[in-house]
């Protein structure tokens, strides 16, 4: 049977705890409640920090015994994300915590399926979450008030968040899988392209298309070594400019390597590596003083990225492609990269462009399956769309 698993550090939560998971089973939810808490409990448990803190890859004893605070706690994420991906009965998730107890059940919680319900009450939820949400579908709430014992607001909102996880855990989505997923990368300089291909794709194909945030190529690479999506069109690789040369909208270090390890049908481009995102003008670094920059609106700052820097971003895509051995076609717009990089664009700089590409062809090492592909086409030419979309049907159906 399926039940709601209720989180907490019972040890300095442990009245919240109760009450949280009363709640929840007067809603009607099966509950079991689970202590991340380093110290001794406050509150009757289904299972004990020690449970879960004999998950961690060295035993209990490197959680338990640890004097540091700190580095128990990032001890006993660890150990309870290893718990949660071997549980098999858990309908729903709900945390509650301060800082510390945010950090141990969120760590957690992303381990888990995207879909599967997640909330997490914390004194944390009205700030800056991305360190604790990344690229998963926790839902934060504020506690409004700090955790230090219940009173008439904290009742409210627990008891409400008791309602949200009951629901959402009895009543799951249907989700219809009669088509093959595919993953898309676009942005606003590149929605005309991937607009286009999404049309030519979905009588075939379930098309999800994710934000070239940094995030979203995170979301979109996770879900392939899920083995929830079957191929990528990943015509936006902006994030890649904003990772070399610190803008606020970064891939990390292992963009592509989710290509390489699952060998999925791959198309790509160069979308939008023609700039570099910041926030409003007084956030740019001074080194970059002088630029090129275009407003993009009153919080957005975007730099045209040079012909030394985009022949670097050439450089670090094409050693990443050299790591993928499955299906991949990277195909170069030669008119231009993205809606200002265009004849009478802010952008338009057929030289840095030209830089990029021979980047790329010095650095690509071609295959039968690997290859660089020049079209003589603008990125939002309905002509290139129809170049991608032949290109991901040539390779995912050899």
């Amino acid at each position: 049977m399926k039940r709601i698993y209720a989180v907490g550090t019972a040890d300095t939560k442990g009245e919240e705890l109760a009450y949280l998971a009363a709640c929840i089973e007067a809603a009607g939810g099966s509950v079991v409640r689970v202590d991340v808490g380093i110290r001794e409990p406050r509150t009757v448990v289904d299972v004990n920090a020690n449970a879960v803190a004999a998950c961690h890859p060295d035993g209990a004893v490197a959680v338990l015994a640890c004097e540091d605070r700190g580095r128990a706690v990032e001890a006993m994420g660890i150990a309870f994300a290893r718990f949660l991906v071997e549980r098999r009965d858990i309908a729903g998730i709900i945390g509650i915590g301060g800082g510390g107890g945010t950090s141990i059940i969120t760590a957690g919680m992303r381990q888990l399926r995207l879909g599967l319900p997640k909330i997490m009450v914390s004194t944390l939820a009205s700030g800056d979450v991305a360190p604790y949400v990344d690229v998963s579908d926790i839902v934060m709430m504020p506690s409004v008030t700090d955790m230090a014992g219940l009173n008439r607001l904290s009742r409210v909102i627990l008891h409400n968040a008791a309602q949200a996880i009951t629901a959402m855990s009895r009543r799951p989505a249907e989700v219809t899988a009669s088509k093959p997923a595919l993953g898309l990368t676009m942005f606003g300089v590149t929605t005309p392209a991937v607009s286009a291909m999404v049309e030519r794709l979905r009588a075939d194909y379930d098309c999800l298309v994710f934000h070239a945030t940094g995030t979203g190529g995170r979301a979109m690479e996770k879900l392939a070594d899920s083995g929830v999506i079957s191929g990528v069109l990943d015509i936006t690789t902006t994030e890649v400019c904003d990772l070399l040369f610190g803008g606020v909208l970064p891939a990390t270090a292992d963009r592509f390597d989710a290509i390489a390890r699952t060998g999925l049908p791959y198309v790509g481009s160069a979308g939008a590596l023609d700039m570099v995102n910041f926030w409003a003008p007084e956030t740019v670094p001074q080194r970059y003083a002088g630029r090129l920059f275009y407003r993009h609106n009153p919080n957005v700052t975007l730099m045209r990225t040079t012909s030394a820097e985009c022949a670097e971003v050439g450089r670090w895509i094409g050693e990443k492609l050299n790591l993928c051995h499955g299906p991949v076609r990277f195909l170069v717009p030669e008119k231009g990269i993205s809606a200002l990089d265009i004849e009478g664009g802010a952008f338009f700089d057929p030289q840095a462009d030209a830089a990029l590409f021979a980047a790329l062809e010095a650095t690509v090492k071609p295959t039968v399956w690997r290859r660089i592909v020049r079209l003589p086409l603008h990125i939002n030419d309905p002509h290139f769309a129809e170049a991608a979309v032949a290109a991901y049907r040539d390779i995912a159906n050899p």
